[in-house]
């Protein structure tokens, strides 16, 4: 299945959110919803990072919208690929979307029609994968320790790695993710917060809109 890799990738960082979460005093039930209605594990992380007793609603909130402005760039790029959808799935579908989920629907739609049967197995099995994890990591997570230790830190961006040499095109896509990587990371050094995010996305934006019209010149 395309999206095991990340699934096998997203299972010690749920253990170490659910033991995270619970260290804040949140129960495994409490720990299931946020997962189940957000499925966002960034800004969950940085939701359990922020939570207090009481919990502070504008900062999460904010926090969590901040984080997530990128699915909006996803979902921009994903919807043209949803011809045979139906609209009941193409909303479905968006629910479920994730970086990862995303990354695998697009290289699949360079090769062949991207249908709801692929997106939804994929989508649905890294859902209660992450659901599953996470819960179990309000009782297991604490013995994991540090990610870090093993490496585990670097497997989303392994992973991301190998999803961008399939998308790779040319000097254009080179020079699309060379953009990207620059700003967000002189945004990352001199903004705080994950204002990063959204600007090396726009950054990329960018560079393909301005670089499309002199490939098709030439």
């Amino acid at each position: 299945m395309a999206i095991m890799p990340a699934a096998i990738a997203v299972v010690p960082f749920g253990l170490l959110l659910g033991a995270a979460a619970a260290s804040k005093g949140l129960s495994p039930l409490e720990v299931g919803l946020m997962g189940g209605l957000v499925f966002a594990g960034s800004s969950q992380f940085v939701a359990v990072d922020l939570w207090t007793h009481p919990a502070p609603w504008l900062a999460l909130g904010f926090a969590a919208l901040l984080i997530n402005l990128r699915h909006v760039l996803m979902s921009a790029s994903i919807s043209s690929k949803f011809g045979s959808f139906a609209p009941w799935q193409k909303t479905l579908a968006v629910f479920v979307l994730a970086d990862e989920i995303w990354a695998v629907a697009e290289r699949r739609a360079l090769s062949q029609p991207l249908t709801p049967a692929f997106y939804f197995a994929t989508g649905v099995f890294l859902y209660v994968n992450w659901l599953v994890w996470t819960v179990l990591g309000t009782v297991l997570g604490a013995a994991m320790g540090d990610p870090k230790a093993m490496g585990f830190d670097f497997a989303f961006t392994a992973i991301f790695i190998g999803l961008v040499v399939g998308f790779w095109q040319g000097r254009r896509t080179g020079f699309v993710i060379a953009a990207s990587a620059i700003v967000a990371a002189i945004v990352e050094k001199a903004v705080e917060g994950p204002w990063y995010v959204l600007a090396g996305a726009l950054a990329g934006i960018a560079v393909a809109a301005i670089m499309a019209p002199a490939e098709k010149a030439a």
